[in-house]
């Protein structure tokens, strides 16, 4: 794309959290060059009723793989690692179409299958957004990051990029994480606690002692990269944000403590609040079990208390949905959630940009319209601080300055 102005009704500062009128954003190559005022503009690319946002950004996606259907992880091994890399170029195509151009993607169980997807995005290959990656969850034996569900005698040679992360004790912790990093992993996604979608374990319960977290989290930080922690547990949570990890995931059944304890370290939260909608509607048909099922239901309404408790009393949260529970592509639909449980719109656009992009440590690449950061950005139709769900039907995506989603342009 050549040099060009694009002059929209409204440009939303992701910075300050607010509509600009008459600002028109230049791009130059794959970045963007300036915002000037409409009249400075010789020759603008008129967006009109239209408002540009920055490329919007998931934190928390599961790009490669199938949809999960609720049916537990024992299913994996009947596919290839090309199997799941393969789908996932479907999934990142429809995340980015859906306005999404950047994405931490938290875990694939075939390791550094996220890793060869995010490689061949940067290569210009395939379609998709700019990915971060964990390249292997970690997990303790038999925890929510591992393949449980297989019999007894099948269970012992599962292959190992099925259990590549599996850990015990604060040294393996560091050998693990080391390698994880030395394979391609972006940074480290630590399962704290049980999970909802995995068989046989308790969301509730801690699955790594603070020690061991701690040992990820100095072995990351020593490789300049930081820790995400899946913590559905308030015990999980309050050991994992005193270990000092950069996220919590889900944070479903955190408490007060686990909060003060956020707000002190300056953890950020995480909460997918749109798959516990997903599984209630079409969990009983699609098969879910009954254990997934009740886990859904303890988790999802006290996830949505905690969350408005967090907010109000001044955590930072960042933008995640888990996709891949649901399909990829309808990232958004989260959004009016984040509004319904304590975020204003404007601060829901926020988390999914400046305060994504900061909990990344990608504040000076992407999640805002500044000069000298990339062209991503996305268009949509009307006011997305009046009415939120405009931002689930983009008509506009760009990424490094090249229309992925090309918009009606009005002169």
């Amino acid at each position: 794309m050549t040099r060009t102005a694009l002059l929209p009704d409204h440009v939303f500062d992701s910075v300050n959290g607010r509509l600009l009128d008459g600002i028109a954003v230049v791009i130059d190559g794959d970045r963007i060059e300036s915002m000037i005022e409409a009249e400075q503009t010789a020759h603008p690319v008129r967006l009109a009723g239209q408002t540009i946002l920055p490329g919007l950004i998931d934190v928390h996606t599961h790009l490669v793989g199938p949809i999960d259907e609720g049916q537990g992880y024992a299913h994996l091994v009947m596919r290839s690692g090309a199997q799941d890399a393969l789908i996932g170029v479907k999934h990142a195509s429809e995340t980015i179409r859906a306005g999404f151009t950047t994405v931490r993607d938290i875990g694939a169980f075939r390791a550094f299958t996220d890793v060869a997807l995010r490689d061949a995005i940067d290569f210009g290959w395939v379609e998709g957004p700019r990915m971060m990656v964990a390249g292997a969850y970690v997990t303790c034996p038999g925890g929510g990051g591992d393949i449980t569900g297989l019999a007894v005698d099948v269970d012992e040679v599962v292959p190992r990029e099925l259990r590549f992360g599996i850990t015990s004790g604060a040294d393996q912790m560091r050998a693990n994480v080391r390698q994880i990093l030395r394979y391609g992993a972006d940074f480290i996604k630590v399962l704290a606690t049980g999970a909802v979608l995995t068989a046989g374990t308790n969301p509730g319960a801690p699955e790594f002692t603070e020690d061991e977290l701690r040992a990820a989290v100095e072995t990351a930080a020593g490789s300049g990269t930081h820790v995400a922690a899946h913590a559905h547990g308030a015990e999980g949570i309050k050991r994992a944000a005193r270990a000092g990890v950069r996220s919590i995931e889900h944070g479903s059944l955190i408490d007060d403590e686990g909060i003060e304890l956020m707000v002190e370290h300056g953890t950020y939260l995480v909460a997918d609040m749109y798959d516990g909608d997903h599984i209630r509607q079409v969990g009983p048909s699609l098969g879910y079990t009954e254990e997934v099922l009740a886990k859904t239901e303890m988790t999802t309404d006290a996830q949505r208390q905690g969350f408005r408790k967090a907010v109000e009393a001044g955590v930072r949260v960042a933008f995640g949905t888990d996709s891949g529970v649901y399909p990829h592509g309808d990232n958004a639909n989260q959004f009016p959630l984040y509004v319904e449980h304590g975020l204003t719109p404007s601060q829901t656009i926020q988390s999914a940009t400046r305060w994504a992009a900061e909990l990344m440590g990608w504040e000076g690449r992407v999640g805002a319209l500044e000069p000298g950061l990339f062209a991503d950005l996305v268009v949509v139709e009307g006011n997305p601080l009046d009415d939120i769900a405009v931002t689930t039907r983009p008509v506009g995506v760009m990424k490094g300055g090249a229309w992925v989603v090309e918009p009606a342009f009005s002169g």
